[in-house]
């Protein structure tokens, strides 16, 4: 949960949250002159963003990492690819690099409400920000915690500053939510009962996942959160993707997500019970072959 409270000059609704991730670099104005950091491990549409804009690209292992003359600092927690979760002084400290360098901080919190080994928190809460969100945005999504993906329902929250300004440019672009999606969000953040209904069966998925992986003996590293299990087998990430995919498994190789994720895969809670159920036996037959 957020348990963050904000008015509504702190809110903008998106088109999904890979949309703002995207197109956040070019509504702030950077460009050739400007550097923007992300996670060393991350989802590649930061770069994306950042390259549309014709910023500078830099990633960071943590905030004492964050070059001076970074302009706008992504956070992902939970990860996506990994599910690390970051510790409320972890954000704490990117907090203070950030207003230390004259930054906006901007986290994806995508993955908020699917905590399983620790309880995540938001980089908007007062233990992180000490009730002050000055240069502060955090991105929440109903594809996660609603499933309802195809909806493309999600939201930039934090600064009314930073959102007033994010509102007068898409207001120009044409990016404003549909008012029926917007009703539907509304319905979807009223009801908490499908959240644990649905947080249930990703929950069940993964227990049955992790047994199967690791009597395989493959290794889970991180994966507190989120809809992954960052895997590895001690191989390069490509073969291991090769080898599942040969037994029909399919996954994304950790390379995809940064060159440090050049031993793991990212395999999915995504799939349906019946076919998650199916691995264990698809794992003992790559074994014997």
């Amino acid at each position: 949960m957020l348990h963050v409270e904000l008015d509504e000059q702190q809110v903008c609704p998106t088109i999904g949250s890979k949309e703002i991730v995207a197109w956040l670099p070019i509504i702030f104005g950077l460009s050739t002159s400007n550097t923007v950091a992300f996670p060393e491990l991350a989802y590649p549409t930061y770069a994306v963003g950042t390259m549309m804009a014709g910023a500078t690209p830099v990633t960071y292992t943590d905030a004492s990492s964050i070059p001076a003359n970074t302009d706008l600092i992504w956070v992902n927690s939970p990860s996506n690819p990994t599910g690390a979760v970051a510790s409320p002084q972890e954000l704490r400290d990117i907090v203070a690099r950030a207003r230390a360098i004259g930054a906006v901080v901007v986290s994806d919190e995508c993955y908020l409400e699917l905590g399983w080994d620790v309880d995540p928190i938001s980089i908007l809460n007062p233990q992180v920000t000490g009730g002050d969100v000055t240069g502060i945005l955090a991105i929440h999504s109903l594809s996660k915690r609603s499933n309802l993906a195809g909806y493309r329902s999600a939201a930039v929250l934090g600064d009314s500053a930073l959102i007033a300004d994010i509102i007068a440019a898409r207001k120009h672009a044409g990016m404003l939510l549909s008012t029926p999606v917007q009703v539907a969000t509304i319905a979807a953040l009223a009801d908490e009962e499908h959240v644990a209904v649905q947080r249930e069966v990703y929950h069940n998925r993964r227990v049955t996942l992790q047994n199967a992986l690791t009597d395989a003996g493959m290794r889970i590293d991180h994966s507190e959160a989120g809809l992954y299990l960052w895997t590895t087998a001690g191989i390069e990430s490509l073969k291991l993707v090769t080898d599942l995919a040969n037994v029909g498994i399919l996954c994304a190789p950790g390379t995809f997500y940064g060159p440090s994720g050049d031993q793991h895969v990212r395999i999915a809670l995504t799939a349906t019970d019946e076919r998650i159920a199916q691995v264990g036996n698809r794992l003992t037959a790559l074994k014997r072959g």
